[in-house]
């Protein structure tokens, strides 16, 4: 039965079997014969013409088809087609055969140097699912996702749940309970845009009122141990991910064993990448290393199942932080002091909030937002033309920008009159908008693709876990030394590897008011990111011989 164990492997993520790209130009008379008689479920459409969301069960293959009405001029002679970022030269307008393409995000488009010969678009986007979901109208996936979150702080509430709350956060089912729906293929995050909403809208809506009551002096006064654990957070990915190929290795040689290109410490070097930067980081460790696109497919499925299994891990931790932190011997007394004086400031200019009062702080916000991505649509193409140094990469992510000025606006504000609107209810929309976020996240979890497909994935998985492991133990070990409080440590270790999503997040979790030092850990983040992945990459390249 597909769905056995579901319940009992809780802490498991999802991954999907990535098989070898596939592209071949057909004569239109095989096409003839493929389309009339063959047992393939091929999905045919144009340059010009294509639907968004397919699914695996019911595609086998798709066939790219040009049609006079697509062409604008004569067919360029160097014109490429580029599916994903396998290359393949068109000598023709003979119809093209692609196979192999799995679960994701796909883009085909084509190259020249000449003017392009379409008309309306050189670029196809599409998403292939693994089956298609009960539920694919996003309004519905919305309401099914607000029910859930509604559902568990409601239950949150109730006295008889007290002690298992105490244990497990409500933050973890929020993350965790839309994975289970996922699974079961309720819902689907391939085919629902409400992930891209909230990391593109909510998310930086969130930063911008969680900024708006900051007190920066209170979290300069929380000393130098925040970097001290981000820090070693980015130490543990670094010399991690080394340990863990030599140590597996060393139980199963083969790992080792891969086509030129495809090597494993290439394709893990842009783990590294992602987990102390960011996505950004990740693309230019690829292009450093010159990483193989089966590889680098296979270590985005493992990159994304590792850190949310850690994250889940983290939010845990949330729950028993009072506990960590007296084994930790921490000292608190800044944070404590911190929530504390916003706690008290909250309370003094709170008030039942009028109708133009809410609308003018929502406008005012989402002002700000919608700025933040003029300036990011603008500074992202800039930074790509001047920038071609692999260590500042992360300038050309329009999302960076959108994350920094977001913060920036807030702060900017925190400095005016609307510092008040915290009495409206400024954190708290923002932490509303904060776990519609989280929720988003769970959705991309699909815990039975990665039992199916445990045989592909069991070395990088194996991997993936030592390394994260080593990253948590060196986290451990150093606040202890220096008595650094559970806040700092999950906060240091997710601006790491979970980046500008993720590490607000949890730093809100604490306290809304700390948001805002998840923020500026994560952009540190990006900044290091590189660096730090080209030094793993070479004791990589090392420990692989």
């Amino acid at each position: 039965m597909k769905k056995i164990n579901l319940l009992i492997l809780t802490l498991l993520f999802f991954a999907s079997p990535t098989r070898a790209q596939n592209i071949q130009q057909i004569s239109t008379t095989k096409y003839l014969n493929i389309k009339s008689d063959s047992l393939e479920k091929i999905e045919v459409f144009s340059p010009t013409s294509f639907s968004k969301n397919y699914f695996q069960d019911e595609i086998d293959a798709f066939l790219l088809q040009f049609s006079q009405l697509d062409l604008a001029n004569e067919l360029p002679k160097d014109l490429t087609l580029v599916v994903d970022s396998l290359s393949f030269p068109l000598l023709s307008l003979d119809p093209i055969l692609i196979r192999g393409l799995g679960e994701g995000d796909h883009t085909i488009k084509f190259t020249s140097n000449n003017e392009l010969p379409f008309i309306g678009t050189n670029k196809i986007e599409f998403c292939l699912g693994d089956t298609r979901p009960l539920f694919e109208n996003d309004a519905i996936v919305f309401g099914l996702l607000m029910a859930i979150l509604a559902f568990i702080f409601w239950t949150s509430q109730l006295k008889a749940l007290t002690k298992f709350y105490a244990i497990v956060p409500a933050l973890l089912l929020c993350y965790f309970v839309p994975s289970i729906f996922n699974s079961l293929d309720i819902i689907n995050s391939h085919v629902s845009g409400l992930y891209g909403m909230a990391k593109n809208y909510l998310l930086p809506a969130a930063l911008v009122l969680l900024c708006l009551s900051i007190d920066l002096k209170g979290i300069v006064r929380l000393g130098p141990k925040a970097l001290i654990m981000f820090f070693t957070a980015t130490i543990g990915i670094v010399i991690g991910g080394p340990i863990a190929l030599w140590m597996c290795a060393s139980w199963f040689p083969e790992v080792l064993e891969a086509a030129a290109g495809e090597e494993i410490w290439r394709g893990l070097s842009t783990v590294a990448g992602s987990w102390i930067g960011g996505g950004a980081n990740q693309t230019a460790m690829k292009e450093i290393n010159d990483v193989g696109d089966t590889i680098f497919s296979q270590m985005i499925i493992v990159d994304v199942f590792i850190a949310n299994i850690f994250m889940s891990l983290i939010l845990f931790g949330i729950g028993k932080r009072k506990k960590i932190d007296k084994w930790l011997k921490a000292d608190n007394s800044g944070i404590d002091a911190l929530q504390e004086k916003m706690q008290t400031y909250n309370a003094s200019v709170s008030k039942i909030p009028s109708f133009k009062e809410v609308i003018v702080m929502v406008g005012i916000v989402f002002m700000a937002i919608g700025t933040a991505h003029v300036f990011a649509q603008l500074l992202g193409p800039f930074f790509k033309g001047i920038v071609n140094n692999p260590y500042f990469s992360f300038l050309s992510s329009g999302f960076f920008w959108i994350v920094v000025l977001a913060t920036v606006f807030g702060v900017f504000l925190s400095f005016t009159k609307a510092k008040k609107m915290e009495g409206v209810g400024a954190s708290r929309v923002g932490s509303i908008f904060i776990y519609i976020l989280v929720a988003t996240i769970g959705m991309k979890m699909d815990i039975e693709q990665l039992i199916t497909n445990w045989q592909t994935f069991k070395f990088l998985i194996i991997i993936g876990l030592i390394w994260i492991s080593i990253h948590g133990a060196l986290l451990l070990i150093m606040a202890k030394l220096v008595k650094a409080p559970y806040f700092f440590a999950a906060v240091g270790s997710q601006a790491n590897v979970g980046g500008a999503a993720s590490a607000p997040v949890v730093a809100g979790a604490f306290h809304p008011s700390l948001a805002p030092v998840g923020v500026l850990l994560a952009v540190l983040g990006y900044a290091v990111g590189t660096i730090g992945a080209i030094v793993c990459s070479s004791m990589l390249m090392a420990v692989a011989g």
